[in-house]
């Protein structure tokens, strides 16, 4: 059912969700793709229509406000002048890596493995970034980025020790941003109820937990001088009406959190039992996605691209694959059969 794809074009897909890119290295496999190459809920929040009058105009600033309401309850921020909204965390990095110069910041370190962008942002900026192991060699740094759960692995932070660390850079004028984009599936506490420290930003995503990545909404957790200062540089209506309309009934709907985080973990427990099944070593996750690490994690991934199944590899850690949830029960079939026909000999 093919010949090994070349290494180059396995590298060219360095995020998850490019099916496109997927297509043309795997013309053969059959469809519907099933693409488990991303963190994101399947199983999208099921909002009401949005009326059209969000399309139409520019977004009210009363909805911004009260989403930023709607936050403070959720997230347990301080107030909704510590909320700063985005289209996308992915908008915040780079923001708050030139944020961090402009407050005399030279050096910056991410807490690693985790996810690439924050480092490339960081550098992008300007500054001399450092990857590290261990959350202790942090403080040497001006700006330093913790994800928490981590991705992708689902290394957990202790609370404590972000605090500490947040103190730390506040003594030397530093900035500490902690990125909980996974947070919502419940496997470590929130820093968002301390984000009225100085030298603390605490990142959340909206995409991921409610399986709307396309809506592109973001929050930034800090400061009211700090949070005031990135929607400045953001400019006005930043974040779409349709976004600022899905994501309030979200929020509002803790009923469906509730239910969700407990289907996500009943799926995630099957995914890590069918991967163990099938020989492979769980290496780490969250409700949302499960690490492994085998030695041949390049050849299971050519082998389930032809089955029409996308995972996520990584070029810097090629003994690595990172499984997303299966979105229905044939999917899960699709997925069951084809890890099965892969009966070659495994690391265990």
């Amino acid at each position: 059912m093919g010949d090994k794809v070349p290494e180059k074009a396995q590298a060219a897909i360095r995020h998850g969700g490019n099916l496109g890119k997927a297509r043309l290295m795997f013309p053969e496999a059959p469809k519907p793709w099933i693409d488990l190459s991303t963190g994101i809920n399947p199983h999208s929040y099921p909002h009401s229509p949005v009326p059209a009058s969000a399309f139409a105009r520019l977004p009210e600033p009363d909805a911004a406000e009260e989403l930023k309401r709607l936050t403070v309850a959720s997230f347990g921020a301080p107030s909704a002048g510590h909320v700063a909204l985005s289209p996308g965390t992915q908008m915040l990095m780079p923001l708050l890596a030139h944020l961090a110069l402009e407050r005399g910041a030279k050096s910056g370190a991410v807490l690693s493995p985790a996810y690439a962008e924050h480092a490339r942002t960081a550098r992008m900026a300007g500054l001399t970034v450092t990857e590290v192991d261990h959350i202790s060699d942090l403080s040497a740094y001006d700006y330093a980025v913790v994800v928490n759960p981590n991705n992708p692995d689902g290394r957990v932070t202790d609370r404590e020790a972000l605090l500490s660390l947040a103190e730390a850079m506040r003594r030397k004028g530093g900035l500490l941003v902690v990125d909980e984009a996974f947070i919502e599936t419940g496997h470590t506490e929130s820093l968002a109820n301390a984000a009225g420290r100085d030298a603390l930003v605490v990142l959340r995503s909206f995409g991921k937990f409610y399986g709307m990545a396309g809506v592109r909404l973001g929050f930034a957790l800090a400061h009211p001088d700090i949070a005031a200062e990135l929607e400045a540089r953001l400019g006005p209506w930043a974040v779409s009406g349709p976004a600022l309309n899905i994501a309030t009934q979200a929020l509002a709907d803790r009923e469906w959190q509730s239910f969700m985080r407990l289907r996500l973990a009943a799926e995630a427990q099957r995914m890590s039992e069918l991967l163990e099944k099938v020989g492979l070593k769980i290496a780490g996750g969250t409700s949302l996605f499960t690490l492994v690490r085998d030695h041949r994690a390049k050849e299971l991934f050519d082998h389930l691209g032809q089955h029409g199944i996308l995972v996520r590899i990584f070029d810097e850690r090629p003994n690595d694959m990172r499984f997303g949830l299966p979105g229905s029960e044939e999917e899960w079939q699709r997925l069951t059969e084809a890890l099965l026909s892969f009966n070659h000999p495994l690391n265990v």
